[in-house]
């Protein structure tokens, strides 16, 4: 079992910013899961542009009101609390914030933690490290068994 806060991953290489955002990388490809999990902050009046090339990414909107532009189609979706967005084909995406927005984010392959916005809004894919711990246990055990 993995507990953790935000507090305690604050101010620590899992809390990473960018101008207008900010995500508290919760849990991580070294974790051993097959995904992470990350709470992002986006500040009001912001327009931030993303493009995951190489990840699904699952978006559930916990506070905060804006609007979702896929680049892709020229569709807009507003955004508010309780809204979840799937950008299962790797769309481009706009985030504008009218409101401080909290959301949570879940990573499939999972993130590492050291990847930043490339020039095109893309995280680039990072080689997962070993997970440890007992879910390191758990995927020995049924690699052996295969």
């Amino acid at each position: 079992m993995i507990v953790r806060t935000t507090e305690e991953i604050t101010g620590t290489e899992r809390d990473v910013a960018d101008a207008h955002w900010r995500s508290k990388r919760i849990v991580l490809g070294g974790d051993g899961v097959g995904f992470s999990f990350h709470e992002t902050t986006i500040e009001a009046g912001s327009v931030n542009e993303f493009h995951y090339a190489n990840h699904i990414e699952a978006v559930w909107l916990v506070e905060g009101t804006g609007t979702l532009l896929n680049r892709e189609t020229g569709e807009t979706h507003p955004l508010a609390p309780g809204t979840m967005y799937l950008l299962d084909g790797h769309e481009r995406h706009t985030v504008t914030a009218d409101t401080p927005m909290r959301m949570l984010c879940v990573f499939n392959p999972p993130v590492v933690g050291t990847e930043v916005h490339d020039e095109n809004g893309v995280y680039p894919l990072v080689a997962v490290p070993q997970p440890t711990g007992k879910h390191a246990e758990d995927a020995i055990e049924e690699t052996a068994a295969s």
